[in-house]
């Protein structure tokens, strides 16, 4: 298959305006997500997809960069703008613009998967009290075959039997799983994903894969162990730096 990475990228975040260009170790953000995109074996092609001409102009020194709408609801509209206009490409894969460390084999995994799937995305292990009852950490559970039953901002499942127990006991008897925002689509379904109205689920959780799942269309979920570490206000720019640093980058 001939898969796209293609990266989301907005200039008017609320919490940390301009974050794709905030300068990290003398790169811009996007650029350290764009070099971690080329590391994987998957992709044919990385894209960044962007509403602004001051993001397309610092990304077009280091990657292929498209000028897209800006009044796309999410981030699968915006790559979806984009898969319109590619049809050499079997599948894309959606990549956070916010997480410069993402690691390349997570991103084969995921792009790996659309070879059977017609839609894929990534979990890891909860292993952190902390993430247990985060709401900004999502849950997914899956069935037998890896396919996604549902993803909740609350903790999901509820264990009946060890409720009364700490978080450490709960996290240590059963498999609670993180989702982690990259996602993979066939060509065709994501095109045909966008034109769903928001749904229910979708609104209540401000979930966009759940709409995917109120329409049928399901989810193979890869397990992987990578913990995500993003960027979402300026004070995580030394977090980030610090850790590139450990990397030898």
């Amino acid at each position: 298959m001939r898969i796209a990475g293609i990266i989301p990228a907005r200039y008017a975040s609320t919490r940390f305006l301009g974050k794709p260009l905030a300068l990290i170790a003398g790169k811009p953000l996007i650029q350290h997500v764009v070099e971690r995109c080329h590391e994987a074996k998957s992709l044919s092609r990385v894209i960044v997809a962007t509403d602004d001409t001051r993001i397309f102009e610092a990304a077009e020194k280091f990657c292929d960069v498209q000028m897209t709408s800006p009044d796309h609801p999410s981030g699968s509209d915006r790559i979806a703008e984009v898969a319109a206009d590619h049809l050499e490409f079997d599948g894309v894969v959606n990549i956070q613009g916010d997480e410069p460390l993402i690691d390349p084999l997570v991103i084969d995994k995921v792009a790996v998967a659309l070879e059977r799937e017609e839609m894929s995305t990534a979990a890891a292990r909860i292993n952190r009290a902390e993430e247990y009852d985060n709401p900004n950490v999502v849950k997914v559970v899956v069935n037998s075959a890896g396919k996604a039953l549902y993803f909740s901002r609350r903790t999901i499942p509820y264990l009946r039997d060890a409720a009364s127990r700490s978080v450490t006991e709960q996290l240590a008897a059963f498999a609670f799983l993180k989702h982690l925002g990259i996602y993979g689509y066939r060509r065709e379904t994501l095109l045909r994903l966008v034109q769903f109205p928001v749904s229910p689920l979708e609104r209540a959780e401000k979930l966009e894969q759940l709409r995917a799942l109120e329409n049928g269309i399901s989810i193979a979920v890869v397990e992987v162990d990578y913990d995500s570490i993003g960027v979402d206000a300026p004070e995580d720019v030394g977090v980030i730096e610090e850790r590139l640093k450990q990397l030898g980058r």
